[in-house]
């Protein structure tokens, strides 16, 4: 997927940061699980956040084309085909006005990435970037995340200036040499001798969701820092890598962070849109009580500060 956006975004800041809509172009190639459907169908069914009827539409005046050309909204893709959609663009606000350079080197460079504020371009999200800002404000370009942060999780995030920068963090974080630790606030009060989980990861893309005991092999130390008896500060140190893992880990030991209503458990409505995994609209959104602090590996460290709720 290719995105081409204006250079220089216009931000507006108004409790939390917002980019001025803008027009851009959508560029994919089709998918052999997409062939055989008519485009107008491609669209509806895989990008679900505009109506039917607007698909339509968009075909009929030539904002989603094939290979370059107008088709009729009966035509069939087939695979490998470039399709291109061509819209306005409303990136949703992340509550973050800056992100905080901690350390600017030759090869690396080290941010506070805030809660709310995904690390790269992502679904509706591409000015609205640790990566896009940076290269916006700082002039810092290219940059290759070595690792990233769910959007609401905030914390040390470390970025190679070059690509073969990168490929080193990429071999050592591959063989093993690289030692993660994050803190969370915790639900109740955590163990105090060390907790070990050992329970398999599945992640499930389209729910956004992962749950334990299927999946990859994943494996989480806890330690507890302290506790009020309610809730507990507990420092994190993922063996694995999987998608969520420490959110699910401690949903697993039944300490789940004390905010993070996607892994903690309550009541269903069936008949609420909202329940149980999609946020209420028009409500401020609070960043995840996880935080990464450290990054180590063979010969150098990276740390970031504590943040306010620990």
């Amino acid at each position: 997927i290719v995105w081409q956006t204006p250079a220089n975004p216009d931000y507006v800041f108004r409790n939390g940061r917002y980019v001025r809509p803008y027009y851009f172009e959508f560029i994919a190639h089709v998918k052999n699980r997409w062939a055989g459907k008519t485009i107008v169908d491609l669209f509806a069914e895989e990008f679900k956040g505009r109506p039917y009827e607007y698909y339509v539409s968009a075909v009929k005046c030539g904002r989603i084309q094939v290979d370059g050309e107008m088709v009729p909204v009966s035509y069939i893709v087939k695979s490998s085909q470039k399709i291109s959609h061509f819209l306005h663009r409303h990136e949703p606000p992340v509550m973050a006005c800056e992100v905080p350079v901690l350390q600017k080197d030759i090869d690396v460079l080290t941010v506070c990435k805030p809660a709310s504020v995904p690390v790269h371009p992502c679904g509706q999200y591409r000015k609205n970037t640790v990566v896009g800002i940076l290269q916006a404000e700082h002039g810092l370009t290219p940059l290759f995340p070595v690792h990233r942060l769910d959007r609401l999780v905030s914390g040390l995030l470390i970025l190679a200036r070059n690509a073969a920068k990168a490929d080193i963090f990429r071999q050592q974080i591959e063989a093993g040499l690289v030692h993660k630790q994050y803190i969370a606030k915790v639900g109740g009060e955590f163990p105090e001798d060390e907790v070990i989980v050992d329970a398999n990861i599945d992640y499930n893309a389209r729910e956004g969701r992962s749950t334990a005991e299927k999946g990859k092999a994943a494996s989480t130390k806890f330690t507890r820092i302290s506790t009020n008896g309610t809730q507990s500060i507990v420092l994190c140190e993922p063996i694995t890598g999987r998608t969520h893992q420490i959110r699910v880990h401690l949903q697993y030991s039944g300490h789940p962070i004390a905010n993070d209503m996607l892994y903690i458990s309550f009541g269903i409505d069936p008949m609420c849109t909202n329940c149980p995994n999609l946020a209420p609209k028009g409500y401020d959104e609070e960043g995840l009580w996880l935080h990464c602090i450290r990054y180590s590996g063979p010969g150098w460290t990276y740390e970031c500060p504590y943040p306010d709720w620990a």
